[in-house]
This record gives structure tokens, C-alpha cells and sequence, in this order.
């Protein structure tokens, strides 16, 4: 093997030369990543090389597999807490053969790493001596890469706002601030908006993103972080996604996130698919009204994300506001109420029971804990307290949508 005198004390054109560089003075195939493990560099290597490195290089970046593998056993903890290069034994159910990894840093800022994949032997001292100056010499690098990714992500952030607030109002203005970001939109989106009880920290924007990347359903155009709020503008992966199968991967990606982020995390919605971007502003309404309307019916909402799956209960906020507007009350339930204040009773939370069950009286009687021959007992006595036909499907659909919307409103 050829050793240089210094071969990282020159400055290097770009991270790809540092990477084939570090490949000739160590014989050994390199990997350089940001600190979020996205695949900045690589060097040449074999054809036959383990499937960890083959997939970080295809998808250009290092597979969720594979970075929950290394935090599971510890890996990325001894990387980030060793200012030397840590050997790493092979993990062989997430394809990784023997490795070399050193982090790059600013002081004590992490800017990433670099992986060196054992082919054959092992490195010595010498060697990894060479590979801590290495780290050294990608750090400049790292803070130009750094710096420009900021500022590129800034602009995203601001062409995202305006977007959202519905400050650009024709498809050509906004075609051409994307081209000047350098961002191909697609031809379809949605926002998706996830909801946390605290600030949000760009740990867990990073952790999101990546549970996103390994779904492979939808990929990220922008995101941006509004208190305690992820907003995402997303688009389909496959051009036209079925309905069903989109809805159950979304339910499955949503289970992924309360896992993983416990009492932390609050709930997700999104809006609809739109192709005119002049209505980002409508999907993110939307999906805003899912999170509202998820808040205030969480058991007939569990498993719904999508806006045009809420059914009716996306006109609810509507009708309120109409019912609001007119100072309107549903005179039927005010004397169920009052009847039930006088006589401490609960005619009325029996009659939302039997209306919530499709008036079928045996499945109502069982949420009610109580005999069939009771629950219409009570049917009977809401009949005529309330003055009202319980086989009249306009009356019962009139008290049913009077009832949602007095949840709706108690909020």
C-alpha cells in the first residue's frame, strides 16, 4: 500500500475526491455521510460489497434498516461519544460486514461521518491515524455543505409559507420561484400536517423524515416546523396510488409514529390531492380541520387521516357556524335536557347512543348496559318528551348532525 507523507493536508476539489483519496491511502472502500446519514460521498469499491453500502448508495442515503440497527446495538452512540475511530463488527442481519467509522466534527457539533468497510483485513494503527486526519480534512467540507443546505433549506421554507398562506396566486409565478429554488414539483401533492403537545425539535423532524423515506409511499417536497406543528407538502410515490391501499399504508405509517413517539405526539391529518399549487392553501386547511375534527370525535375518527374520508363530519364546522349565526337551538333536545336536569335521567345521551348505533335497539342496549325492553322504555318517553318520530329518517338525521355539532361546538 502507497502512503503519503500528508495525503489529507492538500485541499480537496470536492468530497467525492477526499473520498477516492481515503480509498487509495487505506485500500478500502469509503462512505461519507451528513450527520443525518445521507450519503454525501463514496469511493469505488467491488461489486460483491455488502447490501447495507450497495442500498446506501442507490437511495442516497443509509436505509432505516440499517440505521436502526446501529442504534439498537449501540454503534452510533460509541461513534458520536469517541473522538477515535471506532471498529465496528459486522451486523450481518442488516447486511453490514466489518467497518471503520470516525465522526467529522466542529467542536462538539456532529457534521457527519465517514464509514470504511474492512475488505479483507484489518487497519492498523498507522491507518487509522490516517483516517482521524482524514475526518479533519472533510470537515471544511462539511461546514461549506452545511452552510449552503441552510440556506437552501430557508428558501424552501419561505416558498412553503407562501404557499400555505395563499400568497402566490397563479400557477406560472409559482413555477417559476420553484425553478429558481431548483425544485422539480410533482405532478400531484397533499399536506400532511402532524401534530405534537410540545415544540418540535429537528430530531424528531429528522426521525419523521425518515420514517417517511422507509414507507415509500409518499416522498417530501418541503417541510416546515410551526410550533408544535411538522407541516409537509408530499407527493404520491406511484403516480396513482389506489385509494385503499394508500389509506391502509397511511394508518400502518401513522401507528409507526404514536410508537415512536409516545405521549409526545398528538395526531396527523391531510388534505386532499391537488395538481394546481395555487390550492396548497385548501389542502392545508383541510388537513388543519382533520386535526380539529380528530380532537373532537377521537373514537369515530381513529382511523381516519385523509379530509374527504371524514364523511359528513367535514360539514359540521360548517353547520355550526350557520346554527351559531342564527342563534339556533334544536328545540326537540332542549326539552330532553331539561327533562333530564329536572329528573336527573339521561334520555338524552340514550337517544345519541341509539341514533351513533343505526337505531338498532340490541346494539345500543349493550353499549347502554341495559334490557332491550328498557332501551325502548326510554325510546318511548324520548318520543314524547321531545316530540319526536324516531321513524322519520329526515328527524333522525336532523338530531344526529344537532348532536355533532353541540360536541363539535363544547370545544
Amino acid at each position: 500500500m502507497h502512503m503519503e507523507e500528508d495525503p489529507f493536508e492538500k485541499s480537496f476539489e470536492s468530497l467525492e475526491t477526499l473520498a477516492e483519496t481515503i480509498n487509495e491511502v487505506l485500500g478500502c472502500p469509503v462512505t461519507i455521510e451528513d450527520v443525518n446519514h445521507r450519503l454525501l460521498a463514496y469511493s469505488s469499491h467491488d461489486p460483491q460489497m455488502d447490501t447495507a453500502r450497495i442500498a446506501t448508495i442507490v437511495g442516497r442515503r443509509v436505509p432505516e434498516k440499517v440505521i436502526s440497527g446501529l442504534w439498537r446495538d449501540g454503534v452510533i452512540q460509541r461513534i458520536v461519544e469517541s473522538q477515535e475511530p471506532v471498529r465496528i463488527p459486522a451486523i450481518r442481519d442488516i447486511g453490514l460486514n466489518d467497518r471503520v467509522a470516525i465522526a467529522i466534527r466542529k467542536n462538539r457539533d456532529i457534521l457527519g461521518y465517514i464509514w470504511v468497510v474492512e475488505v479483507g483485513k484489518q487497519l492498523g494503527d498507522q491507518e487509522l491515524n490516517q483516517l482521524k486526519k482524514a475526518a479533519q480534512a472533510a470537515k471544511t467540507k462539511l461546514v461549506q455543505h452545511h452552510m449552503q443546505r441552510r440556506k437552501e433549506e430557508e428558501g424552501h421554507k419561505d416558498f412553503l409559507w407562501q404557499l400555505l398562506m395563499g400568497h402566490l396566486k397563479s400557477e406560472s409565478t409559482i413555477k417559476e420561484k420553484a425553478e429558481k429554488l431548483g425544485v422539480v414539483v410533482p405532478a400531484s401533492f397533499h399536506v400532511l400536517v402532524f401534530q405534537f403537545v410540545s415544540e418540535i425539535t429537528e430530531k424528531w423532524v429528522q426521525q419523521i423524515l425518515d420514517l417517511i423515506s422507509a414507507a415509500q409511499q409518499i416522498r417530501v417536497v418541503f417541510h416546515v416546523v410551526d410550533n408544535y406543528q411538522l407541516i409537509l407538502l408530499s407527493a404520491p410515490i406511484l403516480q396513482h396510488p389506489s385509494k385503499q391501499d394508500y389509506a391502509k399504508s397511511f394508518i400502518h405509517f401513522m401507528d409507526q409514529i404514536k410508537s415512536r413517539f409516545g405521549s409526545a405526539f398528538s395526531e396527523g391529518g391531510n388534505g386532499s390531492f391537488y395538481q394546481e399549487y395555487t390550492m396548497v392553501e385548501k389542502s392545508y386547511q383541510e388537513a388543519l380541520m382533520v386535526l380539529q375534527i380528530k380532537k373532537q370525535f377521537p373514537n369515530e375518527t381513529k382511523n381516519l387521516y385523509h379530509y374527504p374520508d371524514l364523511g359528513y363530519y367535514r360539514f359540521l364546522p360548517l353547520i355550526l357556524e350557520e346554527k351559531r349565526k342564527r342563534s339556533f337551538n334544536n328545540s326537540c333536545l332542549e326539552k330532553l335536557r331539561e327533562y333530564d336536569r329536572e329528573h336527573n335521567s339521561s334520555l338524552l345521551y340514550t337517544l345519541e347512543v341509539f341514533l351513533s348505533y343505526d337505531c338498532n335497539a340490541k346494539d345500543a342496549a349493550d353499549v347502554l348496559h341495559v334490557h332491550t325492553n328498557t332501551l325502548n322504555y326510554r325510546l318511548k318517553r324520548i318520543s314524547e318528551i321531545g316530540e319526536i318520530n324516531l321513524t322519520n329518517m329526515d328527524q333522525k338525521v336532523t338530531l344526529y348532525l344537532d348532536l355533532k355539532t353541540e360536541q363539535l361546538g363544547e370545544n
